[in-house]
């Protein structure tokens, strides 16, 4: 069994506006092991966003706790939640924020160059390797509105990517992007999983949450549900990777038949 690199226990984040609270996440219980990919689903405004946010320390919890690879993010101040979140945290979102007077190559390197835990030139081959992987090497040199969409999250992909952190957080990864460039996305989101990075992902697509492991319901702030697909590649899974007559499945047909478990999961649960 694989160690537990992510946990909440009880926790809650209230709002107050006006003087009236608003209750966005209660007592969420949740573990998510080393090398996990979990999509969290659920309705507009049932704390999917505020989850992942407090859980990564960029927004404080109202109660409960969240550990962190063996950190208690409430005993932490600010300075040190930074710290962490440049070492062991890398983050992508549906906005693709860069700044705006640096190049591709020069937003991928600089947390990197922050960090500080290799030189500069190590820091300089460790993102050119990352842009050739991710096949957007030709265009590190120009600047972010030079690029189409599909790039730009890519190379959001390759800063998250650049300090090799423990989890990456995904906010909506895919939701600017039309279905080509979001599997393009996805599916370098899939290999770095598959090298060890564990993901947890907020999204609305079922599409994108059946490339996960393990689907989070959230409602009105409260885990209604979750669902184990195991693997994309777990062909040993008679479930996903075999029909009914125990003939392997292409992978297509693997996705296909996980978006229909998916699809029916969702709908028993109201979606």
């Amino acid at each position: 069994m694989a160690a537990v690199c992510l946990e909440t226990q009880d926790l809650c984040k209230t709002y107050v506006v006006d003087g009236y609270g608003n209750n966005v996440l209660q007592n969420v219980n949740l573990k998510v092991e080393e090398g996990e990919f979990v999509s969290i689903m659920g309705p507009s405004g049932s704390g999917k966003s505020t989850l992942l946010y407090v859980i990564s320390g960029m927004d404080a919890m109202t109660a409960g706790n969240v550990v962190f690879d063996g950190e208690d993010l409430s005993k932490m101040s600010e300075k040190q939640l930074t710290r962490l979140r440049l070492l062991k945290m890398g983050f992508i979102f549906q906005q693709m924020y860069m700044m705006k007077k640096l190049c591709i190559m020069d937003n991928v390197v600089l947390p990197g160059y922050q960090a500080k835990l290799c030189t500069r030139e190590e820091v300089n081959q460790k993102a050119e390797a990352l842009l050739r992987r991710l096949g957007i090497i030709e265009v590190a040199n120009r600047e972010i509105t030079e690029v189409s969409g599909g790039q730009l999250q890519r190379a959001c992909l390759a800063r998250a990517l650049i300090n090799q952190p423990k989890v990456l957080f995904a906010d909506e990864p895919t939701g600017a992007l039309n279905s080509k460039a979001s599997m393009e996305v996805l599916d370098e989101m899939i290999k770095a999983n598959e090298a060890g990075t564990t993901i947890l992902m907020v999204t609305h697509s079922e599409k994108v949450a059946a490339l996960s492991d393990r689907i989070i319901y959230l409602i009105d702030g409260d885990i209604k549900g979750e669902l184990v697909l195991g693997k994309i590649g777990a062909d040993e899974s008679a479930e996903i990777g075999q029909d009914a007559q125990g003939r392997t499945l292409e992978k297509r047909e693997r996705i296909m038949l996980r978006e229909r478990k998916l699809r029916q999961w969702l709908e028993g649960l109201g979606w």
